[in-house]
């Protein structure tokens, strides 16, 4: 019986909304290229409340949005201004400086509205850590679909289960969203070396050790294994190629380098920052 790496995930808090933490942990700080994991939890606001995260800073790392159910309107510094809708990938690769906002649009503020999604960080590899920044919207209808005896996969980002996504990832990445009908079984190959499954919803077996919804669970590297549905489940399987080395993460910076990290501490808090568009207000520099 192979003995598989489970992480219970920390709950934590971003401007009103609930959220599971299971990456970065102490028991894993990394899978493939993903350093950062959070879900937020399905959650049910008012008629005049919403999500409204201000401008803050990243370097040396890509956003990943990806929302089960509501909307989130995202600008940066790139002068991106784009509605995010369920199933919808929103892609921001920061490079050397990116600042951006995230919130609920107001037509949904005013109406009341559910929210359920995931946000996930990849490290970029060394050689883009420095590069120019960029963003990218890719519409659910553009995000590959395989669907076949009571197993749906969709692609969101990488290569995997013999699809391919749109989105322009920087390293070899997996990131798959996943549904299976009761008593369904999905092989999850060893395409790529390192990888994850994190269970959203139902009770599945992995090589017949039971998981837990809401845990994360790492495979042994190059080993195949099957996943079995006891019940209707929802989950996402991630991760790709082994980072190029070690990542520190400091605020909402990532870098191989701490002198990195330091200057865009020294650069955010002095105001010598790239600016959203129209934006005034921002989060300051938290102290360490």
């Amino acid at each position: 019986m192979t003995t598989l790496t489970v992480i219970h995930p920390r709950p934590e808090d971003v401007e009103g909304q609930p959220i599971l933490r299971p990456l970065p942990s102490r028991e894993c700080r990394s899978v493939g290229p993903f350093v950062f994991f959070d879900h937020m939890l399905a959650t049910r606001y008012a008629p005049g409340t919403g999500m409204n995260i201000r401008q803050h800073p990243h370097i040396g790392l890509s956003t990943l949005t990806y929302l089960f159910e509501g909307e989130l309107l995202h600008k940066d510094s790139l002068g991106s201004d784009q509605l995010v809708k369920a199933g919808d990938v929103s892609w921001m690769t920061a490079g050397s400086a990116i600042a951006h906002v995230e919130r609920t649009p107001q037509a949904l503020k005013t109406s009341g509205f559910s929210l359920h999604g995931l946000q996930v960080w990849l490290a970029s590899p060394k050689t883009h850590e420095q590069g120019p920044g960029h963003y990218s919207h890719h519409p659910a209808a553009t995000l590959p679909l395989s669907d076949t005896l009571g197993v749906s996969i969709r692609l969101i980002a990488g290569t995997g289960f013999c699809l391919e996504s749109p989105v322009p990832v920087l390293s070899p990445t997996l990131y798959a969203q996943v549904r299976m009908q009761t008593a369904t079984t999905l092989l999850i190959p060893d395409e790529h070396e390192e990888r994850a499954v994190y269970v959203l919803e139902g009770e599945a077996q992995l090589d017949d050790e039971p998981l837990e919804a809401h845990s994360l669970v790492v495979l042994p590297k190059g080993q195949s294994m099957a996943l079995f549905a006891e019940t209707d489940c929802h989950l996402v399987i991630f991760g790709g190629a082994p980072l190029d080395g070690p990542r520190r993460i400091n605020w909402n910076f990532v870098a191989s380098d701490p002198a990195l990290i330091e200057q865009a501490r020294q650069r955010w808090a002095a105001g010598d920052w790239p600016t959203v568009p129209g934006e005034t207000e921002r989060i300051e520099l938290p102290v360490r």
